[in-house]
């Protein structure tokens, strides 16, 4: 068997994702045209589709079909784009630029940008709704994934790293502070992600529990690897410019570990997302090829 070709698979996969998209949110017209504009800017502005792929990849390794999950995985992205718009606004991240682009409020203004991203937020969860409209996922899974969801969203979640993380920016903090900040800014959606593909898929309790403790490492090992590229990446490939978390005083894991630090805590979570993965066979090796990527990605 030759090697797993991880980055042709990400790329036909992101294909699917922004071909779905692209349905979701046709060309702009009528009085909300501005809107849209500002939705599809973002949207479209050159994500890696990183949840919904997992989710899709989750579906697949419990015998589940694509075309049943495409909606949630849409939806994941949705509210990954409207995170990324609210951070970048001035009374939160203040940045000026996101994958190489002016950030949404510096092209469309910040109250056209909010809106943009409580359209995304709202937009979100019809797609969720629709994933047992085909008669293939039962009502209680459907709800079951869109309690976890909101959980990974909200103030349980993602909302709350974003605090933590705006709270800690004028206090000092300890490591256990800044890993729980991830967990919940960055680990949530993306464990959710996951269980919503597995538990769309039909995927036993094991299975979906063993995919949670996948994300659950998987998404701090993405988080440190994200804090070592602004230490030291290339700002050619990153698209926007490294030492942008020390000039914040950002509170990271280089900042409390250093890099030979941050690299072995990286490597551990690595090493735990692949463990939880044994039970399951070839199928899953994407996502066994996505965790041990995080350890030498350079964007």
């Amino acid at each position: 068997m030759g090697e797993f070709d991880l980055k042709r698979y990400l790329s036909e996969r992101k294909l699917l994702v922004d071909t779905a998209l692209e349905e979701c949110f046709p060309v702009p017209a009528g009085l909300e045209k501005r809107l849209l504009e500002a939705v599809r800017y973002s949207l479209f502005a050159g994500g890696k589709r990183l949840r919904p792929i997992l989710c899709m990849a989750a579906c697949e390794v419990v015998g589940g079909d694509l075309k049943t999950v495409m909606p949630v995985a849409c939806a994941l992205e949705m509210i990954h784009t409207y995170s990324l718009i609210h951070d970048d606004l001035p009374a939160m991240d203040n940045d000026d630029y996101r994958r190489g682009k002016l950030t949404n409020h510096k092209v469309f203004g910040e109250a056209t940008a909010i809106l943009a991203g409580d359209a995304l937020l709202t937009e979100a969860f019809d797609f969720i709704a629709k994933a047992g409209s085909n008669g293939k996922v039962s009502p209680d899974r459907v709800l079951r994934v869109v309690g976890l969801i909101v959980k990974a969203a909200g103030y349980r979640g993602m909302i709350a790293g974003q605090v933590i993380d705006l709270e800690s920016e004028t206090r000092s903090v300890d490591l256990a502070t800044v890993e729980y900040m991830h967990i919940h800014k960055t680990g949530a959606l993306l464990s959710a992600s996951l269980e919503a593909g597995a538990i769309l898929g039909g995927g036993s309790e094991e299975q979906v529990g063993s995919l949670q403790r996948y994300g659950h490492h998987l998404g701090l090992a993405f988080q440190i690897t994200d804090d070592l590229l602004d230490v030291e990446g290339d700002v050619q490939l990153m698209g926007k410019t490294p030492g942008s978390d020390a000039a914040r005083n950002k509170k990271t894991y280089p900042a409390l570990l250093g890099v030979t630090g941050s690299r072995e805590a990286a490597r551990e979570h690595v090493e735990q997302a692949l463990d939880a993965l044994a039970s399951f066979d070839d199928s899953a090796g994407p996502l066994r090829s996505v965790a041990r990527y995080l350890l030498v990605r350079k964007a």
